[in-house]
C-alpha cells in the first residue's frame, strides 16, 4: 500500500486528534485518485491500496484495486452490509440473479447475506468499500466454549 500523504496528521497511519484534548477531529486520510491505480499495471498490483486503520474507528473501509480481467471470487457476507464506490475503471458486479456494470462513480449497496462476485474491465477496477467494522476476535479457554 502507498502512503499518499506521509508525514500529515491524519494520513495513512497517522491519527489527528486523537491525543487532542477536544477529542477526535476530522481529517484528511488518503487521495482516493492518486491510491486507485493506473492502467497498465500489472497482475502483482492487485489487492488493497488503502486501509482505514485509524485507533476507535467504528468503520472499517479499504481502496481495492483489480488488474484487468481479474476478479473477487463469488462469496456471501453473512453480515455485514457493504457500501461499494467505483473511482477508477470498469467492471461487472454479479449477484445471484443479476449483473451490474460498474463504472467510476457508481454508488452500489451490497446487502448481508448477499452473494457477489466483482470482476475487473480491460482497463481494470478501483473501488472503495465501506462497513461495520467487525469485532476483534476473543480468544477463550475450552471451558468457557458453549
Amino acid at each position: 500500500m502507498r502512503d499518499v500523504h506521509p508525514g500529515r496528521p491524519g494520513a495513512a497511519g497517522g491519527a489527528a486528534g486523537a491525543g487532542s484534548p477536544l477529542g477526535p477531529a476530522p481529517s484528511l486520510l488518503c487521495d482516493v485518485a492518486a491510491v486507485a491505480g493506473l492502467p497498465g499495471e500489472g497482475p502483482s498490483s492487485a489487492g488493497a491500496r488503502w486501509r482505514l486503520a485509524e485507533p476507535g474507528r467504528q468503520l472499517d473501509a479499504n481502496v481495492v484495486h483489480l488488474p484487468p480481467g481479474q476478479r473477487v471470487e463469488t462469496h456471501t457476507e453473512p453480515d455485514l452490509d457493504v457500501l461499494l464506490l467505483v473511482v477508477a475503471g470498469r467492471g461487472t458486479l454479479e449477484g445471484t440473479d443479476s449483473a451490474e456494470q460498474l463504472a467510476a462513480s457508481g454508488l452500489f449497496w451490497l446487502p448481508h447475506g448477499s452473494t457477489r462476485r466483482i470482476t475487473a474491465g480491460a482497463d481494470g477496477l478501483s473501488y472503495l468499500t465501506v462497513h461495520r467494522r467487525r469485532p476483534g476476535m476473543t480468544i477463550r479457554s475450552r471451558r468457557d466454549s458453549p
